[in-house]
């Protein structure tokens, strides 16, 4: 039984992770329909956030939960204002946007701090499953995922900012003749986005290594899982999470890592071919 137990526990773990790496870009993608290129970038930028600041000898929690969004979030606003927003309707020049801002924030992080990989300390020990030992930072992967799920649904749904941005993105005529500032809106919404990519490398940074090229490891990953959601923020990144992480984490108990990562590429190429606009696109359509 304590095999079944780790097994399950990693499978959380697992799910846990892929939706915290995607949810950033289930905003900016899933809502503003910008193929954000930069995404892993700006989950680097959150790691080398929490890394710069625990080796200040900032506390380790407001390092890894705290300045990551804020810092990447700041970032995010300031790159939609200098270049997305004039490329806006565009999906490829964006694309081609976030692409070169990606090579750009590579080339800065390698310039200012090097190409190596920079440790974070892990603020929680491990503990025993049965005969099996477990990490307990996967615990607060766990938390951290639900409650950023959690809040965003509450955000979206219980807010007079989070019903201004869902109209905007909706429809941003009717929006501006009611008032509404639309610019203000996709600029927030961009700087949300980028900031729960921030909190997410900030997260993941004490397990991951930071290094510039980090984010090459999550961008892939995160695509296939807001595709396979579907135009659901929330509630597709939750389900999607939930079906590739357990493929994920499946497969690469009986045989290896790197075949688990092919049977969920092959889960995302299934899913996709048969509900070609994702799990809410067919399904919870009405949910957010």
């Amino acid at each position: 039984m304590d095999i079944f137990g780790l097994i399950t526990f990693n499978i959380l773990t697992g799910m846990a992770t892929l939706a915290l790496i995607t949810i950033g870009l289930s905003v900016i993608y899933g809502m503003m329909r910008i193929i954000n290129l930069a995404h892993g970038e700006f989950m680097m930028l959150g790691a080398y956030t929490a890394a710069t600041a625990s080796e200040a000898g900032i506390n380790i929690w407001i390092a890894l939960l705290i300045l990551p969004p804020i810092v990447v979030g700041l970032v995010g606003l300031v790159l939609e204002r200098c270049v997305i927003r004039f490329l806006y309707g565009r999906m490829i020049d964006t694309m081609l946007a976030t692409w070169g801002i990606s090579l750009g924030l590579i080339g800065l992080i390698t310039s200012i701090f090097g190409n190596v990989i920079h440790a974070v300390p892990t603020p929680v020990g491990g503990f025993s499953i049965g005969g099996y030992g477990a990490s307990g930072y996967s615990i607060v992967l766990m938390v951290a995922s639900v409650s950023a799920l959690g809040a965003l649904f509450l955000l979206m749904r219980r807010t007079s900012f989070g019903l201004v941005l869902r109209a905007t993105m909706q429809n941003p005529r009717m929006a501006a003749s009611l008032g509404i500032h639309p610019p203000t809106v996709f600029m927030s919404t961009f700087a949300l986005g980028a900031g729960l990519a921030g909190f997410a490398g900030g997260l993941l940074s004490p397990i991951s290594g930071v290094s510039p090229s980090m984010g090459a490891a999550y961008v892939a990953k995160a695509f296939i899982t807001v595709l396979g959601g579907g135009p659901a923020v929330v509630m597709g990144t939750g389900l999607a999470s939930a079906l590739f992480g357990l493929v994920n984490e499946v497969i690469s108990f009986l045989s290896t890592p790197v075949i688990g990562e092919v049977a969920l590429l092959v889960a995302a190429i299934v899913l996709i071919r048969n509900l070609p606009q994702g799990i809410t696109g067919r399904y919870f359509r009405s949910s957010l």
